[in-house]
C-alpha cells in the first residue's frame, strides 16, 4: 500500500470512528485555472511550474531577486555590523508569468505582472520570499475557491527544514476560523523558474489584505475620509517604521500589570508588554494599519478604539468593572446596567479571539509577542463595530522549529514570552506577554468558549489529519524537495539562521526527518492540550 493510499484510508477509518469532517477542493466555477494532481509511476507528486520571465534582458537581471533586505532590516543590521555595505531595498520588476501543470501543459497563459521580494527579516536569506502583482486580477491553483486577485504571494520556507509549517498552520486556522466567516490564507506548493532557471519550491499563498475575498471589511471610496469604514491592522513591533497615519501607539490601560497564563494560577509573577523605564531592554509594540484609509480622522478614530477596547477588556478581567462606549465610539465610562462579561462582548468578537488563541496555543510562535498577529474592525454598514481577530500568518518560527514548549507541553501563547533576539535559540534580553491573548485568559466564561471551540475542531478530527497532512505531503513531494534542496542546500549550509533553531530541528538533515519531527512535535501538543481543553 503506498502512502497516500494509506493516508485516506486512515481518513476513511477516522470518519467511520469519529465522523470526522475531511477538507475538499473548493469548486471553482469561475473558470480559474487548476491543475489536475500529476504523479510519476513511483506515487510522486509533480508540482506545476510557476514561470517568471523578465522583460528586462540585462545580464544582472536576477538582482531583483538576490540583492535586496527589507530597508528596516538592513538598517539593524548596519547599526551592529562595521563597514556594512547597505542592499538596495526590494524593487518591482516587470514580468510575464506563465503557470504549467505537471505535464508540462499550459494552464495559464502568459499574463503580465510585476515582482518583487517581500518580508521581513526572511529578505536577508539567499532564497527570499517573492509578491506577485498581476496587472489583471486573476486566479492561481483555484485557491481560496477560485478568487481573482492581483496580489499573491510566494513564501521561501527557508528557514523551516520540514517546508511544511505555514501549510499545516495555515490548513487548521482555514478549518477554525472559516467556521466562524473569517479569513485564513489558503495555499499550496508549486516549482518556481526565473527566466528559465530553477528557483526552488516555494508556498504560493493569498496575500493579507482587504477584499470580500480575503479580509472582508467595508473599503472606503478614494477620498472618503468618514470613520465609517473597516480597518484592517496588525500588532507590530515594526510599526514605527511606517508612516504616521498608517501606524499608532497603543498604551494597554497605562501599561498595566497582566497575570500570564499557565494554567495552574500563575507563579506570583506578572508581566507589563511595554517598557516600564528608559533603561527598560524591552520593545514597544504597537499597530501598523494595513488597509486603506485616507485622513486623520480614519487614523485617529481606530487608534482611539483600539485603546478604549483594550482598557474595557483589562477593566472587565482585573477590576470587575463594565465600560462601555457612547453612541459616537469616542469615549468609555462605567456602565453598572452590564456586566464586565457584557461589556467586553459589546466590543470585542470573543469567538474569533478564542480561534486565534487556539491557533497561536497549537503552533508556539516565537514571534507571537512581536508580529503577524492582526485585527479587524468594521464600521462600514453591515459591520459589527468590534475588534475580531483573524488572518493568521508567519508559522516558520513555530511548532518546534526554535526552543519554544520543546516537548508539546504546557501554556505558552497567553504565557510569559521570551524575546527571539539573541542567544542561543534565540531566548533575547527580555521576557513579555502578547497583552491581546493574555487580558482575558483567567476569566472562566472566556475559558468556556475555548474548551468548547477545541473540543468541537478536536471532534471534527482538523487536527488529526493536519499531522496526517504532514506525512502525506512529506512522502508524495520527496522528489520536489530533495529538487529544492539540491539549489539552496540550506539544511546543512544553515549559518544564516541555525542558532534560532531548537536542538531537535538543528539535528534534522534533511526534509524527511524534519517532517517527522514535525509531526511528533505536533501530536504531542495536540495531545497536551486535549488533556487541558477536551469537553
Amino acid at each position: 500500500m503506498n502512502h497516500l493510499t494509506k493516508y485516506l484510508s486512515l481518513i476513511l477509518a477516522a470518519i467511520l470512528l469519529t465522523g470526522c469532517s475531511v477538507p475538499v477542493s473548493s469548486d471553482t466555477s469561475s473558470g480559474s485555472p487548476v491543475p489536475a494532481p500529476v504523479t510519476d509511476e513511483n506515487s510522486q507528486k509533480i508540482l506545476p511550474v510557476l514561470s517568471i520571465q523578465t522583460k528586462n534582458t540585462s545580464p544582472d537581471v536576477l538582482s531583483f531577486v538576490t540583492d535586496p533586505v527589507a530597508p528596516h532590516v538592513s538598517k539593524a543590521i548596519a547599526s551592529w555590523t562595521p563597514d556594512y555595505t547597505m542592499p538596495p531595498e526590494p524593487w518591482y520588476e516587470d514580468c510575464t508569468i506563465t503557470l504549467t501543470d505537471g505535464n508540462g501543459e499550459i494552464v495559464m497563459e502568459q499574463a503580465d505582472a510585476q515582482v518583487k521580494v517581500r518580508g521581513n527579516w526572511t529578505t536577508v536569506y539567499d532564497k527570499k520570499p517573492l509578491r506577485i502583482k498581476f496587472a489583471e486580477k486573476r486566479n492561481i491553483l483555484g485557491l481560496n475557491g477560485g478568487a481573482e486577485m492581483k496580489n499573491w504571494l510566494l513564501l521561501a520556507e527557508y528557514k523551516d527544514a520540514s517546508m511544511l509549517r505555514d501549510k499545516t498552520a495555515l490548513a487548521v486556522s482555514r478549518e477554525i476560523l472559516g467556521k466562524d466567516g473569517l479569513f485564513a490564507p489558503d495555499c499550496d506548493f508549486v516549482q518556481v523558474e526565473i527566466n528559465g532557471e530553477y528557483w526552488g519550491m516555494y508556498l504560493l499563498s493569498d496575500m493579507l489584505q482587504t477584499s470580500p475575498y480575503r479580509v472582508n471589511v467595508t473599503e472606503p471610496d478614494k477620498d472618503y475620509n468618514g470613520s465609517d469604514i473597516g480597518y484592517f491592522f496588525e500588532f507590530d513591533g515594526y510599526f514605527s517604521n511606517e508612516d504616521d497615519l498608517h501606524s499608532f501607539s497603543v498604551d494597554y490601560a497605562d501599561n498595566a500589570p497582566l497575570t500570564p497564563y499557565d494554567g495552574i494560577g500563575g507563579d506570583g509573577r506578572t508581566m507589563k508588554c511595554l517598557p516600564s523605564s528608559k533603561i527598560d531592554p524591552k520593545k514597544e509594540v504597537g499597530i501598523t494599519i494595513k488597509s486603506s484609509i485616507n485622513s486623520q480622522e480614519q487614523h485617529d478614530f481606530i487608534e482611539n478604539f483600539v485603546n478604549n477596547v483594550y482598557r474595557i477588556m483589562y477593566e472587565a478581567a482585573y477590576n470587575n468593572k463594565a465600560y462601555a462606549f457612547d453612541s459616537e465610539y469616542s469615549e468609555i465610562s462605567e456602565n453598572s446596567d452590564l456586566t464586565p462579561q457584557q461589556a467586553v462582548e459589546n466590543v470585542v468578537d470573543v469567538k474569533s479571539l478564542a480561534d486565534m488563541y487556539i491557533i497561536s496555543e497549537l503552533t508556539c510562535d516565537a514571534d507571537i509577542y512581536w508580529s503577524s498577529f492582526y485585527m479587524t474592525a468594521d464600521f462600514g454598514e453591515g459591520g459589527n463595530k468590534k475588534l475580531t481577530f483573524q488572518a493568521p500568518w508567519d508559522f516558520d518560527s513555530s511548532m518546534g522549529n526554535k526552543d519554544r514548549c520543546i516537548d508539546g507541553t504546557g501554556f505558552y501563547a497567553s504565557n510569559i514570552v521570551p524575546d527571539v533576539d539573541g542567544g542561543p535559540q534565540g531566548n533575547g534580553s527580555y521576557n513579555t506577554v502578547n497583552p491581546w491573548l493574555v487580558v482575558l485568559a483567567y476569566q472562566d466564561w472566556y475559558q468556556d468558549v475555548i474548551r468548547d471551540t477545541w473540543t468541537a475542531a478536536y471532534d471534527a478530527g482538523i487536527f488529526g489529519n493536519a499531522c496526517m497532512m504532514i506525512e502525506s505531503d512529506s512522502a508524495a513531494l520527496k522528489n520536489e524537495f530533495t529538487k529544492n534542496y539540491d539549489k539552496w542546500n540550506n539544511i546543512r549550509n544553515n549559518d544564516a539562521f541555525a542558532n534560532e533553531l531548537s536542538a531537535p530541528a538543528a539535528k534534522c538533515r534533511n526534509e524527511a526527518e524534519a517532517a517527522e519531527f514535525l509531526a511528533k512535535w505536533l501530536r504531542s501538543r495536540i495531545e497536551f492540550l486535549n488533556s487541558q481543553w477536551h469537553n
